[in-house]
């Protein structure tokens, strides 16, 4: 029945929205949640469905930060502003490692990595590392405590973390934090930042895994799309705005230490109980 698909769609979309800008990697949490909940659909849409409902997820810092992210200006005599096109350049710059590796090894990572195995292992090994990072990082001085003092070379090197990204069950977000966190910018800096660097990659893998699906959607997977789009949008704005509360009082080893007990079930579920 098509009413249970979109049931499926609203549970999914539940899921990208948290999951996508909290630490804990929102593919491999779909992944994982798929394997009980299925779409009766073709394997296409569900593969392309992965990704493209990210635009909904997206469209949830487009809308928090737009006064940040919009580079033209209001004011009068003033057509752009230059803090906001630098941001930009700095948020291309980092992206350029990210959207090379996926374009030129998008269908190999799917095969080889797109499985429960792969997610258990980078949850466990990246929520250790949030661990020893965090209690690392305590006390240590920020080089980078404002996202507008953010240099060029810091900027790609937080880029080439996100390249860790395209293995499911990573976390682009996380990857990316813990890397701006080892290289000296703030737990602020580095979790705004990771938010505009997904505009970029998820927009950029969306339309590739549209074009690779084609347009030929049919009534149902159009709606389905669409669904998990709107509740995956809704969601992400109540977990980016309790992200953004979290990280002024908190760091993320509560995060890491989610992370090692799911991977640790999944391993148990899939070698004990499957």
């Amino acid at each position: 029945m098509d009413i249970i698909e979109i049931f499926k769609a609203i549970i999914l979309g539940i899921v990208e929205g948290f999951t996508e800008w909290l630490p804990i990697s929102s593919t491999g949490h779909l992944i994982l949640v798929e394997q009980f909940l299925q779409f009766d659909l073709s394997d296409s849409f569900k593969e392309m469905f992965r990704v493209v409902i990210q635009l909904g997820a997206i469209m949830a810092v487009v809308v928090i930060y737009w006064k940040k992210i919009f580079p033209f200006s209001t004011k009068k005599g003033q057509i752009i502003k230059k803090d906001t096109l630098l941001l930009w350049v700095k948020i291309i710059f980092a992206c350029i490692p990210a959207g090379v590796i996926g374009i030129l090894f998008d269908d190999k990572m799917d095969e080889l990595f797109y499985n429960a195995q792969t997610v258990s292992i980078t949850l466990i090994l990246y929520g250790i590392l949030f661990i020893i990072i965090e209690r690392w990082n305590k006390g240590r001085d920020c080089k980078v405590d404002d996202i507008s003092d953010l240099p060029y070379k810091t900027a790609f090197i937080i880029g080439l973390f996100q390249v860790l990204s395209l293995i499911p069950g990573t976390s682009r977000s996380g990857v990316t934090i813990l890397g701006a966190i080892l290289i000296g910018t703030s737990r602020t800096v580095a979790t705004e930042f990771t938010f505009f660097l997904a505009m970029p990659v998820m927009f950029g893998a969306s339309l590739l895994k549209i074009l690779k699906f084609g347009f030929a959607f049919t009534s149902l997977e159009a709606l389905v799309l669409l669904t998990g789009m709107i509740v995956a949008f809704v969601v992400s704005i109540i977990a980016i705005k309790f992200l953004v509360g979290y990280i002024k009082k908190h760091d993320f080893q509560a995060f890491g230490w989610y992370r090692i007990v799911l991977g640790l079930i999944v391993i148990v579920y899939f070698t004990l109980l499957k």
